[in-house]
């Protein structure tokens, strides 16, 4: 078993302190006035400002996005009552067309009989 050296235990102990003490010091709060702390808050500020501008915007362009898809569902809505429309219309005149060939047919009929 090596012998024990105390210079390097006590050299140990000190960095542990100093360690220690160096941790404390930057946990400490700095003051209010410290240009540090101060460059760090307008940072932060500036940072806050923004990430707010980016959710408006992001929120504005949903909104915009929404407004598009509604349009659109509208349009497509109506572009669907208005074929619906001109196919009922064509199936009513194509019965009227058939009525009507079908009433030639019987006048022509009753013409031969009579």
């Amino acid at each position: 078993m090596k012998q024990f050296n105390d210079k390097f235990f006590g050299e140990r102990l000190q960095k542990a302190s100093e360690a220690r003490l160096a941790m404390l010091r930057r946990a400490q709060k700095l003051p209010d006035d410290d240009p540090k702390a101060v460059a760090r808050r307008a940072e932060r500020q500036a940072i806050a400002a923004a990430r707010e501008a980016r959710n408006e915007a992001k929120a504005l362009a949903a909104k915009e996005q929404a407004a598009r898809e509604e349009a659109e569902k509208a349009e497509q809505e109506a572009i669907r009552k208005l074929k619906a429309r001109e196919e009922a219309d064509q199936a009513v005149a194509l019965l009227a067309e058939q009525k009507a060939i079908r009433d030639s047919r019987y006048a022509a009929r009753k013409k031969r009989k009579a």
